[in-house]
């Protein structure tokens, strides 16, 4: 009885786990939605879109299944549109995926029966004032586009557009189409390389309009310098790539993709934030490419191509489809990854998602992307399906939060995206989002701190300007002293240091460790007098060379710890062993370098000599790096040019110096003196080389002779 009683316990406690155990698979998810950081890592994050039922021809109610189905549009009433290519026929669903009629046999307007022939692309536009809703069909084998009214009636054929643009051999097959509200026909032509087809509703052609452009090698430049006119013109190497699809965006805009583009241009694309050899770009009417790349990263797809994949996906995304969502957000589908990555109008990344696999949620070959209402569906050619997914909770409030920011709902767009960043803390959109607003609510101090957290430079930058502007208005008269000030001090500077070096060089007497540094200050305005000097007058020494050479430390220390959010905006800093052996170890190898060389080469130069004037050298470091420092802490990112462009001419201030040095020390010409430095430069590469290898020997000595001794100890 005992034993009864244990197994029924067993038993009741297994059936009440089941269910617990089967929600937990049926609840795992096909895919992982992630964003992307600014270090191009992957941030999960919840999933915005949940896979909520997949729908094949017998859910639809077909009696021929679809076949190599190729694009897919929805109307204001939600109801679904297939470009069933294969079955030759346009599949016409209702709202909740179940068919409505087909459009395939027709009667044209010569009375003849006709049907369609391979329709590849599919379009609707909504009722207006002047046009009643209308069904565009790319009959792409046809080369022609049939137009329908709503219900599927015939209306009239739109044949191929005639133009002295066109090439003589060229062929109209239209995959894709759009129609604007002014009832313009922008058609996608998958063999036409020259752009966009525009056309009047009529179908005269009117224009193309935003051509992909070309890369060419620097030796295909210069062997077209060599070609004929002709040559020139047929040339493959310059044909534009064709696009694949197309869709109407914000503001009379018009997002179209192509996958025919060089994968290095894709590469170069997405780091560069250049539109040119974007597979996906923004269009106005007039073809001028728009489309906003505030992200980290272009709007491109993929990222982290190379190393993300496990199952020997590589390379750059395929995008083969756009769609616009609400409030302005766009995605792309790409046909590599089976995968969807959506945009807000600035470009960032709100979220990318899907996989290939069997799984509800996977896609076996994605086609096409289309929204309806709350829903996304992504049509899967291989599966011969619909996949629809639904937005949840963590979608709503993203889109909650881009909808109070376009209606400059500031305050309400605060609250939504700390309520985002609840549920997703990696999310750095939100962080923007936040400080956007802020921004916006002119609360500028405080929105630096979440644009900080974002890495999110320029937006930074916007809100500084305003505090500084504010600043430099209720403090002129204190910044404009400063000013005064401070070029009173360097001028009273110079002036001190010019008295003691004329001092010194007239007095007589023995020079002391003061009149050493003020010399060094003379010197870098006077680089053959001063270094002359150096040398034969005995106007510097060692411990005079020492000091600049922990003063350029001191410098470059100050400059890794002090500098502004714009110039170190990972907040990383370096060690004083750093900047120590940063310093020391290129001026060492310097100075030993030229020395060895100079000695054979009748050089009049010791090694005390070359060192002294190699450390002297560094004296305009100091003079050009800390101003720079100090002012990256209050400049703007227009201004972090004229920051670097200050390190540079230190840099090259020491080059000069060091360069004039080592001529006047050693009493070379010009041209044995460039070929001196040169070959100095080479012995430094041969020295660091030496030093590697000796450093790996002893180190394989070392470890020999403890292996030895272990070996020892451990048998006796």
């Amino acid at each position: 009885m005992k034993m009864f009683r244990i197994v029924t316990c067993v038993i009741l406690t297994v059936l009440m786990l089941l269910p617990c155990v089967t929600m937990g698979v049926g609840a795992s998810s096909a895919y992982q939605t992630y964003t992307y950081d600014i270090n191009g890592e992957a941030l999960y994050s919840p999933d915005a879109y949940t896979a909520l039922k997949s729908v094949d021809s017998d859910y639809m109610g077909l009696d021929i299944a679809l076949d190599n189905p190729s694009d897919m549009v929805v109307d204001a009433e939600k109801n679904v549109y297939l470009a069933d290519t294969g079955n030759n026929r346009i599949v016409v669903l209702d709202r909740y995926y179940k068919l409505k009629f087909i459009i395939s046999e027709f009667t044209n307007g010569q009375g003849v029966p006709d049907s369609l022939s391979l329709p590849q692309g599919v379009f609707v536009s909504e009722a207006n004032t002047t046009n009643p809703k209308t069904i565009w069909v790319c009959d792409t084998a046809s080369n022609r586009i049939v137009v329908f009214n709503e219900y599927g009636e015939f209306q009239r054929i739109i044949e191929e557009p005639e133009s002295k643009l066109f090439d003589d051999d060229a062929t109209y097959k239209p995959v894709a189409m759009a129609v604007d509200e002014y009832n313009r026909l922008y058609v996608v032509s998958s063999t036409t390389y020259q752009g966009i087809i525009v056309m009047t509703e009529q179908g005269e052609f009117t224009g193309f309009i935003g051509a992909q452009a070309v890369s060419l090698s620097p030796w295909e430049v210069l062997w077209r310098r060599f070609q004929t006119k002709e040559q020139r013109e047929a040339s493959s190497d310059v044909i534009s790539a064709e696009f694949n699809n197309i869709a109407l965006g914000p503001n009379k805009g018009i997002y179209v993709t192509t996958s025919n583009i060089d994968e290095k241009d894709v590469e170069g694309a997405i780091s560069s934030m250049d539109g040119t050899y974007s597979p996906v770009k923004l269009l106005n009417t007039s073809g001028e490419e728009v489309m906003r790349r505030n992200g980290f990263w272009a709007p491109l797809g993929e990222i982290d191509y190379s190393t993300k994949e496990t199952d020997a996906i590589t390379g750059v995304s395929t995008i083969i489809d756009v769609a616009m969502g609400p409030e302005d957000t766009w995605s792309i589908i790409d046909e590599k990854r089976s995968r969807v990555y959506t945009y807000d109008l600035d470009g960032n990344l709100l979220f990318a998602f899907g996989d290939t696999g069997a799984m509800l949620g996977n896609i076996g070959s994605i086609e096409a992307v289309t929204y309806q209402g709350t829903n996304m569906l992504l049509l899967d050619k291989a599966n011969r399906s619909i996949t629809v997914f639904q937005r949840t909770e963590y979608g709503d409030l993203l889109l909650q939060a881009i909808a109070a920011e376009n209606n400059q709902e500031f305050d309400l767009a605060i609250n939504l995206w700390t309520e985002v960043l609840k549920r997703n803390a990696n999310f750095d959109a939100a962080y923007v989002g936040i400080g956007q607003a802020m921004y916006r609510n002119k609360d500028y101090a405080n929105s630096l701190v979440y644009f900080e957290s974002a890495y999110d430079t320029a937006n930074w930058s916007d809100s500084y300007k305003e505090i500084r502007k504010q600043w430099m208005s209720d403090y002129f008269l204190v910044l404009l002293l400063i000013i005064v000030a401070v070029i009173a001090v360097v001028m009273f500077f110079f002036k001190i240091m010019g008295k003691i070096n004329k001092a010194a060089a007239t007095s007589g007497k023995k020079r002391h460790f003061g009149h050493e540094i003020a010399y060094g200050f003379h010197l870098i305005f006077h680089p053959f007098d001063g270094f002359w000097d150096l040398k034969h007058e005995k106007r510097g020494s060692i411990r005079g060379g020492v000091f600049f050479i922990l003063l350029a430390i001191a410098t470059f220390y100050y400059q890794a710890i002090g500098q502004g959010y714009l110039l170190n905006v990972g907040l990383s800093y370096s060690s004083i062993m750093a900047q120590v052996l940063g310093v020391l170890v290129p001026l060492l190898l310097f100075v030993l370098s030229n020395w060895c060389l100079t000695t054979l080469f009748d050089g009049e130069g010791s090694f005390k000599d070359v060192f002294i004037a190699t450390s002297y050298s560094l004296a305009p470091i100091p003079l050009l790096v800390i101003p720079a420092t100090i002012y990256s802490n209050f400049c703007i990112s227009t201004e972090v040019d004229i920051i670097s462009f200050i390190g540079t001419l230190a840099f090259l201030w020491l080059g000069i110096l060091v360069f004039f040095g080592t001529m006047v020390t050693h009493d070379y010409s010009m041209g044995k003196n460039v070929i001196t430095v040169l070959g100095t430069v080479v012995g430094m590469v041969f020295i660091m080389f030496i030093a590697v290898l000796f450093t790996t020997l002893i180190g394989k000595i070392v470890g020999l002779v403890t292996n030895i001794v272990t070996e020892i100890q451990y048998r006796m």
